[in-house]
C-alpha cells in the first residue's frame, strides 16, 4: 500500500512538473499556423506587443504668445511638430457609422447657441443661422462628425461643399462653433479650426466680418494662413506661406475646395492681393 502511494505521488509530481514547464513566463503571440508540440519560451525573452502610434507631443493652445503693437501675436518660425502639421482629431460628436457622407441642417438649438458668440449685438438674428453637422476625414485617416453655425441663406449649399470634400478625402483637423471665450483668450498661433459663424468684426477693422453674419467659412487656418505685410495668421503658420511645398489640408487655386465653393457662388479670399486670406471663404466677397 506505501509502494503504492509512494508511485502515484511521483507520477503526480511528474505531471504537475511536466505542466509547469510548459507554461511560459512572459506572455506569447499566437502562432500563425496550427501547431501540435508547444516550445517553451526562454524566460529573459521579452513579452511581444504590437508597435505603437508615434505619441502627440504638441498641445494646441498650451503656450501663449507675446502681443505685438497691433494686438496680434508675435510671428514666430513655425514649430517642427507642425511644419507638416497632421494632428489627430479629439471627437467631440459620435463620428458616422461607416464612410457615407452624412449632414443635417437644424435652427440652433439653445445649448449650442449659448456656447457660440452670438449676442444680441450681431448683424444677424439668431433665428436666421443654421446649425449644420457633417461628416469630414481627419488627418488620421478616420471620418469625423463636425458642427457649424452658418446663414440660412448658405446651410444648403454649405452641407454640398463639404460632402464634395468628404468624397475627395480633403483631411481637416476640426470643426466645432466658436465659443465666446476664443475671442479674448491670448494667441497662441496654432489653432486649425474649420469654422463659419464668429461674431467679430473683421480683421484690423471696426465694421462687421462677413462671419457675424454667418456668411464666411475658414478652412484649416494654420494649413491656409492669411498674411499681409509682416503679419501671419495664425502667428505659427510661417511654414505654410510658401504654397510650392504641398501638404495634405491645403486650399490651392483652382483645387477641389475652390471649385465646390464657387459652385455655390462663394469666393476664395487666396485670391486676393492684399490681404491674402488662403483660409477664408465667402458668401458675401468680404
Amino acid at each position: 500500500m506505501r509502494r503504492t502511494a509512494a508511485v502515484f505521488g511521483a507520477v503526480l509530481a511528474l505531471t504537475l512538473t511536466s505542466c509547469a514547464s510548459e507554461v511560459p513566463s512572459t506572455p506569447q503571440p499566437v502562432p500563425s499556423t496550427p501547431s501540435t508540440r508547444t516550445t517553451p519560451a526562454p524566460t529573459t525573452r521579452a513579452p511581444v506587443t504590437a508597435p505603437s502610434a508615434p505619441a502627440v507631443t504638441w498641445q494646441v493652445g498650451a503656450r501663449p504668445l507675446p502681443r505685438r503693437p497691433d494686438g496680434f501675436g508675435e510671428v514666430e518660425p513655425t514649430p517642427p511638430e507642425l511644419v507638416n502639421r497632421a494632428l489627430p482629431t479629439k471627437d467631440l460628436l459620435p463620428p458616422p457609422a461607416g464612410d457615407q457622407y452624412a449632414s443635417t441642417v437644424s435652427a440652433v438649438p439653445a445649448d449650442v447657441l449659448a456656447r457660440s458668440t452670438w449676442q444680441a449685438g450681431c448683424p444677424v438674428e439668431a433665428t436666421d443661422l443654421r446649425y449644420l453637422t457633417m461628416s469630414f476625414w481627419g488627418f488620421d485617416g478616420r471620418a469625423h462628425t463636425g458642427e457649424m453655425l452658418v446663414n440660412a441663406k448658405g446651410a444648403a449649399g454649405i452641407t454640398q461643399v463639404f460632402g464634395k470634400l468628404f468624397a475627395a478625402r480633403f483631411p481637416l483637423e476640426e470643426m466645432r462653433v466658436t465659443s465666446p471665450e476664443e475671442l479674448t483668450l491670448p494667441p497662441t498661433g496654432d489653432g486649425n479650426s474649420t469654422s463659419a459663424f464668429v461674431c467679430r468684426p473683421a480683421r484690423g477693422q471696426t465694421s462687421w466680418s462677413a462671419h457675424a453674419y454667418g456668411l464666411a467659412v475658414d478652412v484649416n487656418p494654420f494649413c491656409n494662413p492669411y498674411t499681409q505685410g509682416d503679419l501671419v495668421l495664425p502667428e505659427l503658420a510661417s511654414a505654410y506661406v510658401d504654397r510650392s511645398n504641398r501638404r495634405p489640408g491645403m486650399v490651392l487655386a483652382g483645387d477641389a475646395t475652390v471649385r465646390a465653393f464657387a459652385a455655390i457662388g462663394w469666393s476664395w479670399g487666396g485670391a486676393w492681393t492684399s490681404p491674402k486670406d488662403r483660409m477664408h471663404f465667402t458668401g458675401n466677397g468680404h
